[in-house]
């Protein structure tokens, strides 16, 4: 089936409402893709594709793009004072409040993501960043708007101030994973700073953000301020090296992102790039097994491992190997992969079929290698789509490919230590360094997430998407932050103004 239309067996009336037809925002008018490819939205639960549709063309991405920059320079969204752009943040957070529903009924269909989490993490989470965007609107970036500085007493003596003003116009090319997510933590800034947005998501997961866009159309942002494109590389390439895109900020692949990287070389843009990570968790001796054992699980079988924070490399003192390799059996026994809309289903499909191949081909490759599959593997029977058991490898050293490199999927190693020396070495021995788990004694695990060489660490379960906290890494982890006051500082160049004192 291929239709442009989303048919009535897929989503509900509700949801189709919300969505209308797969369209691009281009300066206050929605237009059909005019590229010479299509692309597909796909229920991985089921397999079956939703709708399809014509890819964007460059010239519209050009044209998004010369949309933002008439609204930043010219139209009204450049002269929207901090408390006008508030209140239209605070808009759309109501309407995401008030389609709540559709929103996750969305993201379960076209993401996969269990409805349970889709709830909290898909939907709760983006809501409150919108509204914590709307409060950085007036509360203003670190520092202020304006900032007057200490006199100067040299020659000539000197007064100053520090001018902090939106950087202009923002490209957002957002991942699969967290598809509204994404969204909201470029977009959220972005308007709260002053600055217009061309939003590029992935091709993989188009419709959850298209919902977004059509809600921040109704909560009243003027033409040009938001706009979209539903592209493929050739706008991607676009976004990323356009001498009228300011700041480029990308969720995604190392790979893609090294492409972005070399595309903005052309016009030394800005960029923020978040590139995903291979984490690891550090169970400290002392620490309690079967209490660990399970959080440390979940931080990397959660949103079936599509996670660039997924902390897949649990590293355990050596006495306590093979009790937590027993634990981690019994637990994830327990684990439920399966129909997302279930209540009691804990993970559901990977994105599509290629993404699978990818995981268990690397599963296979380090069983061949002499790894040992200690708990879970496989696939839970009777799904037509891209389900995938969590699963946990044992008998691995770090240096094995499957220790090294991302594959977002349910797939965990276990790797035993003897001196917490050698456990932090282990932690940093990667070209990644995004996110990072301890488990132990409070004290000594916070002094131990310092000697750790990532942008988070989350000690003893503690959360790590707090909106005033920032997000980011280190390495080909990428560079920059989103949220936070760090993050949002992205969204300003600062301008030092100096006259004569007098």
């Amino acid at each position: 089936m291929t239709a442009t239309t989303i048919p009535t067996d897929q989503l509900s009336d509700g949801a189709r409402a919300l969505l209308g037809e797969p369209a691009n925002l281009i300066g206050g008018d929605w237009e059909t893709g005019a590229g010479t490819t299509r692309l597909s939205s796909v229920n991985p639960t089921t397999a079956q594709t939703i709708c399809d549709f014509a890819a964007a063309s460059v010239e519209q991405g050009e044209r998004a793009i010369a949309a933002a920059r008439r609204a930043f320079h010219s139209g009204p969204w450049g002269d929207a004072t901090p408390r006008e752009r508030s209140e239209l943040l605070l808009g759309l957070a109501d309407l995401m409040e008030r389609h709540r529903d559709e929103l996750v009924e969305i993201v379960v269909t076209e993401v996969g993501s269990p409805v349970t989490l889709s709830r909290a993490m898909q939907v709760g989470m983006p809501i409150d960043n919108v509204r914590w965007a709307a409060d950085k609107a007036i509360e203003g970036p670190p520092g202020g708007y304006e900032q007057a500085l200490p006199p100067h007493f040299g020659t000539p003596p000197s007064s100053s101030l520090l001018v902090r003003e939106p950087a202009g116009v923002v490209a957002g090319i957002t991942g699969y994973n967290f598809p509204i997510n994404s969204v909201v933590w470029k977009l959220g800034p972005a308007l709260a700073a002053g600055c217009t947005i061309v939003i590029k998501p992935s091709e993989r997961t188009p419709l959850s953000t298209i919902a977004l866009i059509r809600l921040a159309e109704r909560a009243g942002f003027p033409e040009g301020a938001v706009n979209m494109v539903l592209g493929e590389g050739d706008v991607g390439h676009l976004l990323s090296s356009h001498p009228d895109v300011d700041l480029t900020m990308f969720t995604g692949s190392l790979a893609v992102g090294r492409k972005i990287m070399t595309a903005a070389a052309e016009t030394t843009k800005r960029l923020v790039l978040e590139l995903g990570g291979k984490s690891a968790t550090i169970v400290m001796p002392g620490a309690d097994i079967d209490e660990v054992t399970g959080p440390s699980v979940l931080r990397w079988a959660r949103n079936a491992g599509q996670g660039c924070g997924a902390t897949t490399r649990t590293l355990v003192p050596r006495a306590d190997y093979d009790r937590f390799v027993a634990a981690s059996a019994e637990f994830v026994g327990g684990l439920k992969a399966g129909d997302p809309w279930a209540e009691d289903t804990d993970l559901g499909p990977l994105i599509r079929e290629e993404q699978r191949t990818f995981v268990e081909g690397h599963v296979e490759a380090a069983v061949a290698a002499g790894g040992e599959i200690v708990a879970g593997g496989g696939r839970p029977a009777g799904y037509d789509g891209y389900f995938v058991n969590p699963t946990v490898v044992g008998n691995v050293t770090n240096a094995d490919t499957i220790c090294q490199e991302e594959l977002f999927g349910p797939v965990g190693t276990v790797l035993p230590y003897d001196s917490l020396d050698e456990a932090v070495a282990i932690a940093n021995d990667s070209q990644y360094g995004l996110h990072a788990a301890v488990y132990g004694p409070m004290a000594e695990a916070i002094q131990l997430a310092r000697r750790l060489r990532t942008g988070a660490v989350s000690v003893n379960g503690g959360g790590f998407m707090h909106p005033r906290g920032p997000w980011g890494g280190l390495r080909h982890s990428g560079f920059g932050r989103e949220m936070g006051d760090d993050g949002y500082r992205e969204f300003f160049e600062v301008k030092h103004v100096q006259w004569p004192l007098r």
